[in-house]
């Protein structure tokens, strides 16, 4: 005999009402990644790309490594800290905007703001180099030193 307590509750059915909102949940979140990938910027993360995962690299291939080099007030050059904590913006948003900066070098003045907001104590940019190491690639091994190349430069404005 089977008493109250151990009988199963009956199964609840989703109205039309709750199908309904969830396809429109499911066509808006495919909306909105189809429109970050068309426009191809991290910008729109979580419903776009993040580049950093895009594809692995062939054995004869160029590695492109994008940098931001500062001369500072106390006369030192050093390689920008491209993460939140270092300026404030991450080496992928450099890289996805990198030929926005060398049309519009006075972007990376950001980059100098930043980092004078988060480490007021430390020296000051005076001068930002966007930068393109390339490294060559043969059946997988490093041919060479890298090359680099100087993208865009900024005299930080005070």
């Amino acid at each position: 005999m089977v008493t109250q307590s151990q009988e199963r509750p009956a199964d609840v059915r989703l109205g039309p009402v709750g199908k309904g909102l969830r396809v429109l949940v499911a066509v808006v979140g495919i909306g909105l990644l189809i429109n970050g990938s068309v426009r191809a910027s991290d910008d729109a993360w979580p419903f776009g790309p993040m580049s950093q995962y895009a594809m692995s690299v062939p054995d004869d291939a160029k590695i492109d490594y994008t940098r931001i080099s500062a001369v500072t007030d106390a006369g030192t050059t050093v390689d920008v800290p491209l993460n939140i904590e270092g300026a404030g913006v991450a080496r992928a948003e450099i890289e996805a905007r990198a030929g926005e900066i060398v049309k519009n070098p006075s972007l990376l003045q950001q980059v100098a703001d930043g980092w004078a907001r988060k480490h007021p104590d430390k020296p000051k940019y005076v001068k930002l180099e966007l930068i393109r190491d390339t490294t060559q690639l043969v059946k997988g091994r490093v041919e060479g030193p890298p090359s680099s190349q100087v993208l865009a430069t900024w005299e930080v404005r005070r």
